[in-house]
């Protein structure tokens, strides 16, 4: 995949960060192992509380700082710490917390294709939206465009959903993410899309 994503660059100035997103530094990350090659994206799916779109509850999650007593839901989630690489809100607005040349914390116990501990050698992007709702143009059209730029950066060969690389134990992004609409859009810009391929 060569070409790049609209509107969206790689930072000069600041390695594995993109130009065009909103930067929300959080601490929940570590380096990935020594020659590791980053060929899988991850899509998941999130809403804080469940099935609310606005307020800053994901933020506040991925950087330890969400006041857990603001909502009953959010009392099981005291002593998370996870993050992911971007998330894209309903309307497109694009956030990035974690540099992608870094392990975020956002796949937990998984695997892909054999290999456990997903978190090594992949990109987590969540989309706001739940199970029960169909995620929107703009989503789509953001996700296009940051796949195309990892791509100029990272040899990504495979893309999975959360559901894929931990059954059972999560759902997301679920039935309403089209992924024929997905995949169709990358190969409309141009691009050899990713491999959409369940864990096993």
């Amino acid at each position: 995949m060569k070409r790049r994503g609209v509107g969206l660059r790689w930072s000069p100035a600041h390695p594995g960060r993109v130009d065009g997103a909103r930067w929300v530094p959080s601490p929940n990350h570590d380096a990935r192992p020594v020659g590791t090659q980053v060929d899988l994206l991850v899509i998941h799916a999130i809403s804080l509380p469940p099935d609310r779109f606005s307020g800053d509850a994901i933020e506040a999650l991925f950087t330890n700082t969400l006041d857990c007593d603001a909502h009953p839901y959010f009392d099981q989630l005291r002593d998370l710490r996870v993050s992911a690489h971007f998330l894209i809100r309903r309307r497109g607005e694009l956030l990035q917390f974690v540099a992608t040349d870094a392990r975020a914390w956002h796949a937990g116990v998984s695997s892909f294709a054999g290999r456990e501990r997903c978190n090594e050698f992949s990109i987590g992007i969540e989309l706001e939206g739940t199970e029960r709702h169909p995620f929107t143009a703009a989503q789509y059209r953001r996700l296009v465009a940051l796949t195309l730029l990892l791509a100029q950066r990272h040899p990504l060969r495979h893309v999975a959903a959360h559901s894929d690389i931990a059954p059972g134990r999560k759902w997301d992004p679920g039935p309403h993410f089209d992924w024929g609409r997905y995949l169709a859009a990358l190969r409309a810009a141009g691009a050899p899309e990713p491999a959409r391929t369940a864990a096993r």
